[in-house]
């Protein structure tokens, strides 16, 4: 066994590596935020259907007018009844029906198309923060959580009510001023001229409420982060008899939320009243107009009664975006929040193929990681041979787990380089690699491991789909399942992660599903962690199972007899800034 002793420091913090974490900007004030519309398929298809629509709408309207003016005019001028004229009423009831029809499709399409752009999104979120890798989502975990479930989700009254309201207004108003102005002049003049009250108004009440979706999505989050981080560590805080005091930090946000939330509900209803009477004067002193020209002789019945239609409808698609106010500021709020994330640079991915690691040796040379107290590791350089044990050693927060991030490629490092040398000696640095095709032929084992969601048996199968019943069972036994199993059976349902069992026996069968693999290179990160004494030993032997098949292991580790079963030992040590 040989050893090896590399210097390193502390892993460092979310936004290390000379990088500034992204500062958040602000939401952008178009009401449409072209972003959403150019890169997500569902919001474009979900705008063009919606003015294709709107103008539907804007035709049947106009259609009905016209009739309602015709029809009320020949009974109150002429005295015919509307039965006498068969065809005008087809034509009204025709025109309801469609206008019916387009703003049931609206509706349906509008959910639809919501839930299909959130799942978008979310899905982008969850890969881009993937390939952002270990270090730029550290401390970061909970937030993207919270973005990527309840703060998407503002996206949905943002699509569904603001965004067809505000498509109408493009549509419908302007159609029906144009109709109102060749009927009555007059009344389209009023109409232009009050018309950009509802705006003004809107802006006041953006101007008072600016800023409070902002602040409601951050209030959520960091509920939100304080709640993951809570229930991570709750098995931590009850060991160390802190498990009461968190509780106090929680309630404070959830009152700073639910005041954000209530207060936001107060400045929409206020919003919604001013915009409602707002509206309604301004269709009044039409219809005034009207009414003292109809007085005097000045202006037909027919247009007139059209004209009284037509009023509300070119307002009412303005105070119903007014009043959908804060749903655009909490849906812009969250479009902000998930391209802040997908804009974030990611690591360029090579274009080599990764060479077999079963004849490839994996090395790290005087790698250095930037980290908040100096490097982490600094100058490390180290060796793992193919076929053997490498067990890489250090006092907590030594860069352990760092290097080993580096010579997986899933980080870079600020200083060195991270290679794989193949059998005739040609050296190739992991960051050329296509990193898929290195991570096929290697399984990792984290301190937590995360399980897919299944049975005990599916999910030990899905470690290698063509393993027959008995070599599924023969890793079970090898990984001290058999207690496990005899208990809950092979079908029993794991829940989501792995819940439904300890963290123990997560562990021992994340290792079983590690034996089974056919990868080369298996890295385990304190495979021991969480397991007794005697579980211990069966964690050693399966390692030298593991390596009597030929295959590559990698052991991050604290505990001598872990250690003591390596070929190769690496020690990293920590150095501080002060100490450069």
């Amino acid at each position: 066994m040989t050893t090896t002793t590399a210097r390193a420091s502390s892993p460092p913090p979310a936004g290390a590596m000379g990088e500034s974490a992204p500062r958040p900007r602000r939401s952008s004030r178009a009401p449409l935020d072209p972003r959403l519309v150019r890169e997500v398929r569902a919001a474009r298809a979900h705008v063009a259907r919606t003015t294709a629509l709107g103008l539907v709408q804007s035709a049947c309207v106009i259609t009905t007018a016209l009739v309602i003016g015709w029809i009320g005019a020949r009974l109150l001028v002429d005295h015919q009844l509307p039965q006498h004229a068969p065809a005008a009423l087809g034509l009204l009831v025709m025109a309801l029906l469609i206008r019916a029809s387009a703003v049931l499709a609206e509706q349906r399409t509008a959910h639809r198309a919501a839930t299909e752009a959130i799942a978008d999104l979310r899905g982008r979120i969850v890969s881009h923060a993937a390939r952002l890798g270990p270090r730029a989502a550290a401390g970061r975990g909970a937030d993207l959580t919270a973005l990527a479930t309840t703060g998407i989700e503002n996206l949905r009254p943002y699509l569904v009510g603001y965004v067809p309201q505000l498509l109408l207004s493009a549509t419908v108003t302007p159609l029906c001023l144009l109709t109102i102005a060749f009927l009555d002049p007059i009344s389209a003049v009023i109409a232009i001229v009050t018309l950009p009250l509802v705006p003004i108004f809107m802006i006041l009440v953006g101007k008072l409420t600016m800023g409070r979706s902002e602040r409601l999505i951050a209030d959520m989050r960091s509920l939100w982060t304080q709640l993951l981080d809570l229930v991570d560590g709750l098995p931590t805080l009850r060991a160390l008899g802190r498990e009461h005091g968190p509780e106090k930090v929680i309630a404070t946000l959830g009152q700073r939320h639910r005041a954000s939330a209530m207060g936001s509900l107060k400045y929409a209803f206020l919003s919604s009243m001013v915009l409602e009477l707002l509206a309604t004067l301004c269709v009044a002193l039409i219809a005034v107009s009207i009414g003292m020209r109809l007085v005097y002789g000045e202006m037909d019945l027919a247009p007139a009664l059209a004209v009284l239609v037509l009023a509300p409808e070119v307002y009412q698609p303005l105070r119903n975006v007014g009043s959908q106010y804060h749903s655009s500021t909490d849906g812009l709020a969250a479009v902000t929040a998930t391209f802040e994330v997908l804009d974030e640079q990611v690591p360029a991915d090579g274009t080599i193929a990764a060479p077999d690691l079963r004849t490839s040796t994996l090395a790290l040379r005087g790698v250095s990681v930037r980290s908040r107290e100096g490097s982490a590791p600094h100058e490390a350089t180290l060796r793992i041979p193919p076929g053997q044990v490498t067990a890489l050693t250090g006092a907590s927060g030594s860069g352990k787990t760092t290097a080993a991030q580096v010579l997986l490629g899933l980080l870079e490092p600020e200083r060195g380089q991270a290679e794989v040398i193949t059998a005739d000696g040609t050296s190739t640095p992991i960051s050329s690699l296509e990193r898929r095709s290195l991570w096929d032929q290697l399984v990792l084992l984290p301190q937590r491991p995360v399980l897919p969601g299944g049975t005990i048996g599916s999910v030990l199968a899905a470690a290698r789909p063509e393993a027959s019943a008995a070599e599924l069972e023969q890793a079970a036994t090898a990984a001290a399942l058999g207690p496990v199993i005899d208990e809950r059976g092979w079908d029993a349902d794991l829940g989501r992660s792995g819940q439904g069992i300890s963290l123990g026996e997560r562990q021992r069968l994340s290792l079983a599903r590690a034996l089974l693999s056919p990868a080369q290179l298996v890295v385990l990160d304190e495979p021991t962690a969480h397991l007794d004494g005697a579980t211990e030993q069966i964690v050693i032997d399966l390692i030298r199972t593991l390596r009597d098949q030929g295959r590559t292991v990698l052991v991050i580790a604290h505990r001598s007899r872990l250690v003591e079963v390596a070929d190769h030992v690496v020690r990293v040590e920590a150095i501080a800034e002060v100490d450069r």
